[in-house]
């Protein structure tokens, strides 16, 4: 059976060794499925929506690990990324956008916060993922983590009397993507380190 808060495989009528929500055979992706005993052929079973209610217990502590580093990366994408320095003109900044493809990283954010207000909200997922939420979760901020190193490595260039650094939201914005993918990888970089 399938927890319904984390999506981890428990054995029915225990606690998940993930999140320790307690499973029987009423909960799981295949309860609720199906008209109901003794229901007439060709009427629609009448379904049962879930309602929001956001409770923060509901997300783990990896979720609220992700969530958090993702919401720094985010609003580091709007801090000074480069500073550039013309001599005899004065300096000024750019922020994490100035790469194009770091909106990419913005909705990627977005999405992850997103999904987290919603597994927050939700005793179980209004809808499916093709991968479990953490596979979901690790992906996307895998790629965040991708693009936030190349915008770092691949800063303006220096060129006469124009000097280009880093500004305090490279900094951040980098440590951030590292810190929001780590509680997802590493347990995975630590079963293979194993075999």
């Amino acid at each position: 059976m399938i927890c319904s808060q984390c999506g981890n495989d428990v054995v029915e009528g225990a606690a998940c060794p993930r999140c320790g929500a307690q499973m029987n055979a009423n909960q799981g992706p295949e309860a609720g499925l199906g008209p109901p005993a003794g229901a007439p052929i060709g009427h629609a079973a009448t379904a049962v929506r879930p309602t929001f209610n956001l409770d923060l217990r509901r997300l783990t502590r990896d979720d609220q690990i992700v969530g958090g580093a993702t919401l720094v990366l985010f609003i580091s994408l709007f801090l000074p990324w480069f500073t550039v320095s013309v001599r005899g003109f004065g300096s000024g900044s750019v922020n994490g956008l100035y790469h194009g493809y770091m909106y990419i990283d913005l909705i990627l954010a977005l999405a992850v916060l997103a999904f987290l207000v919603v597994r927050a909200g939700f005793d179980e997922l209004p809808f499916r993922l093709p991968v479990g939420p953490e596979q979901a979760l690790l992906a996307v901020t895998g790629l965040n983590l991708l693009l936030a190193l190349i915008s770092f490595v691949f800063k303006p260039a220096s060129v006469l009397g124009i000097s280009v650094g880093w500004g305090i939201g490279a900094f951040i914005g980098l440590i951030a993507a590292v810190v929001a993918v780590a509680p997802l990888g590493l347990p995975i970089l630590r079963s293979r380190a194993r075999r």
